[in-house]
């Protein structure tokens, strides 16, 4: 029997129990819908962490001041400044693997315009950040190396601050005050959203190294030139492991530690953070289509019970179908085309069941949701198999009665 021949006869053979092939086919439906919604939720997640990635910056190396001992209790990183700008001009000129070098200078502060305020963060910093953290200035401009130089009052404002403290005015050429310090306002920074781990990286103000340590944060009594934090950024993502090394190895030096002689600085590789989080999404995304496929399975059992009941049910036209010619694998392809003809309508319900739950929660529930072609194609191929494996049996059963015992049931 030709193939669109068998598909008309299995079309026909299911409208003639039209209830009976609907509830057959829902677990089908349900079953691909749950896939769809469920790689969606976690692709979502997924394409979420990965653009929180994008936001802190690439191949960023972050190096910390080290920690203290004070009467046998020991401290933790950055409760003794360790690291100087020196350090930081250091790993810029002898570290080959590395890229951009910026000092930094980390504080909170009453940021003030008119009779509004707002507490912010407040980042001392180069021009390198911006560069190194991939922020962008939306209007304006930025500060310069003249502006690091000569201790000039002016600042970067992160959206976050803008929104709280200029409304819908243009805060561009506007006077701020920073712990009663004014300063003009030379540029807005482009929005980046949160960081992977929460923060919200809008609320910042950037303001000239130099300037921040004079005027705004103060200076370590210890040693003027020292600084919290230098953020690096390595020639690539092969050459992080190569640039941690030539940076542990070049501030041993510069800060004189001996032979077994604990760092008194800490160096973290982001990316590795950031690909273990990475990592676990997937891998979330990977359980709840695996849990979701549990639906396909429970409605493949349904489509085999059905079709079993179908060839008892047909038996006497089997039989006849065999007598007058029909050969074992026309009554095979006939019954193997019905389960998977179930399979594949359900499969396209279940599609559009699947699209529409993702929207539905990724608009009630506020989760980021992603549909990929991929997560359809494979959904609908799981279906067609799902037809093809648990059709196979009944399909074969009917294929292989004899047709004199066949004729003879009631």
């Amino acid at each position: 029997m030709h193939i669109l021949a068998s598909v008309r006869v299995a079309l026909g053979a299911l409208k003639v129990n039209k209830l009976r092939s609907i509830l057959t086919m829902l677990g089908i439906i349900i079953g691909v819908a749950a896939v769809i919604a469920m790689l969606a939720v976690g692709s979502g997640a997924t394409a979420r962490i990965q653009e929180q990635i994008r936001s802190i910056g690439s191949n960023i190396i972050i190096v910390l001041s080290g920690s203290t001992t004070s009467g046998g209790i020991r401290l933790g990183t950055g409760s003794v400044l360790t690291l100087t700008e020196e350090d930081a001009r250091a790993i810029a000129s002898e570290c080959a693997a590395v890229a951009l070098v910026a000092p930094s200078s980390r504080g909170t502060a009453q940021v003030v315009f008119g009779n509004t305020n707002w507490s912010s963060v407040i980042q001392g910093t180069t021009p390198e950040f911006l560069e190194i953290r991939d922020y962008s200035v939306l209007s304006g401009q930025s500060f310069t190396w003249q502006d690091v130089d000569g201790a000039t009052k002016v600042a970067l404002l992160g959206q976050t601050v803008v929104d709280n403290l200029f409304g819908g005015t243009d805060p561009v050429g506007q006077i701020v005050r920073i712990k009663k310090v004014p300063f003009t306002v030379v540029g807005v920074l482009s929005p980046k959203g949160q960081s992977p781990g929460g923060q919200d990286q809008d609320d910042i103000v950037l303001i000239p190294l130099s300037t921040a340590k004079k005027k705004v944060l103060g200076v370590s009594q210890a040693n003027a030139r020292s600084v919290g934090v230098i953020m690096v950024q390595a020639r690539g993502p092969a050459v992080m492991k190569e640039a941690e090394e030539q940076m542990t190895a070049l501030l041993r030096q510069r800060h004189r530690l001996q032979p077994g002689q604990e760092n008194d600085f800490n160096i973290r590789n982001l990316s590795e953070v950031f690909a273990a989080q990475e990592a676990s999404a997937q891998v979330m995304s990977i359980l709840l289509g695996a849990i979701a496929s549990v639906s396909l399975l429970v409605g493949g059992i349904g489509i085999m019970n059905i079709m079993l009941v179908s060839v008892t049910e047909r038996t006497r036209e089997i039989g006849l179908r065999l007598a007058v010619g029909a050969r074992t694998r026309d009554i095979l392809t006939q019954f193997l085309v019905e389960a998977v003809t179930l399979s594949l309508i359900g499969g396209m319900i279940g599609i559009a069941f699947g699209v529409g739950a993702s929207t539905l929660i990724s608009y009630f529930a506020q989760w980021s949701t992603l549909i990929s072609g991929s997560s359809i194609l494979m959904a609908f191929t799981f279906a067609a198999m799902t037809g093809v494996f648990f059709g196979y049996y009944p399909a074969r059963k009917a294929a292989f009665l004899d047709p004199i015992e066949a004729l003879r049931y009631e």
